[in-house]
């Protein structure tokens, strides 16, 4: 079967790819079909998250192990599409370069048989133009960039900033020199 996907770039813009791909293809070759068809480098770092049907973040699937033990985490290339997602579970996000956090919300649009002569994954459409930079996100608010720090604006002291003032280092009892 043929698994079809809409992949939306998290932006007030509409910016989206379809694309079609085997279900016994892997979380790690949607990655790179997500790459290729939103035109990125492919030399960042990615990762899936499992989430619910409101979109609310769960479990990380990463491109690659960064667990304690090589081999203990599970990767992208670890998951067939076909046994994570389904007409059900049809919810996942996509995160590239975790610097930049371009976040996409990836939704299973449609299962079908495969069309004959297709080479999979391929992209059936594209709509919108990816921004130079990945869009802003105010994390855990509501609020504009402006307010997030609004509670710290006047009500500071300079000498509470200088943390590494002479005076603040004085009581410490370090002999400034007694490691040269």
């Amino acid at each position: 079967m043929v698994y079809k996907f809409r992949v939306i770039l998290d932006a007030e813009e509409d910016i989206f790819r379809d694309i079609a791909i085997l279900e016994e293809d892997t979380l790690e070759d949607l990655h790179n079909a997500i790459v290729n068809a939103f035109g990125f480098d492919g030399l960042e770092i990615a990762s899936f998250y499992t989430c619910d049907d409101e979109w609310t973040q769960e479990e990380e699937i990463p491109l690659f192990d960064t667990g304690d033990t090589p081999g203990e985490q599970k990767t992208m290339a670890d998951y067939i599409l076909g046994e994570r997602l389904d007409r059900e579970a049809n919810k996942i996000i996509y995160v590239y370069d975790f610097l930049n956090m371009w976040t996409f919300f990836v939704e299973l649009a449609a299962i079908e048989e495969p069309e004959v002569g297709v080479s999979y994954p391929d992209l059936l459409f594209s709509h919108g133009e990816m921004p130079a930079n990945a869009p802003e996100m105010a994390f855990g608010t509501d609020s504009t960039s402006d307010d997030l720090y609004g509670e710290f604006d006047d009500d500071y002291d300079e000498e509470d900033l200088d943390m590494f003032s002479d005076d603040s280092m004085e009581d410490l009892g370090f002999d400034d020199h007694s490691w040269n």
